[in-house]
C-alpha cells in the first residue's frame, strides 16, 4: 500500500510539472474597467524573467574589419601603433609605445 501511494504521488507530481501554465490575463482585459490580478505560481516568475532578459538583451555585433590603409590612417590620426604589432615588441618596451586600444 505504501508503494502504491508513493507511485500515485510521483505520478501526480509529474503530471503537474508537465501541464502547461494558464495564460495570464492583462489588466486592460478586465471587465468593468477595474484591474484584475491573476495568481501565478512562484516558480513561473523566474522563468519568465529569464526569458524577458534574453529577448531584451541586444545582440553584440563584431566590429567590421579594417583594411590596412584604414588601420594606418587611424594610427596616424590617433598617434598610436596598431595592437596587432604588440606581440612583436618585447614586454619591457610596451610602456613606451602607445598601442591602439580597440
Amino acid at each position: 500500500m505504501q508503494k502504491l501511494s508513493r507511485l500515485v504521488l510521483a505520478a501526480s507530481a509529474a503530471a503537474l510539472v508537465l501541464l502547461p501554465l494558464p495564460p495570464v490575463a492583462l489588466a486592460q482585459d478586465a471587465p468593468g474597467g477595474g484591474t484584475a490580478t491573476t495568481a501565478t505560481s512562484p516558480t513561473a516568475a523566474p522563468e519568465t524573467a529569464a526569458a524577458e532578459k534574453e529577448k531584451a538583451a541586444p545582440k553584440k555585433r563584431k566590429p567590421a574589419k579594417m583594411t590596412r590603409q584604414q588601420e594606418i590612417d587611424r594610427s596616424i590620426d590617433r598617434g598610436t601603433v596598431p595592437a596587432r604589432y604588440r606581440s612583436s615588441v618585447p614586454k619591457e618596451y610596451h610602456q613606451y609605445i602607445p598601442f591602439d586600444k580597440r
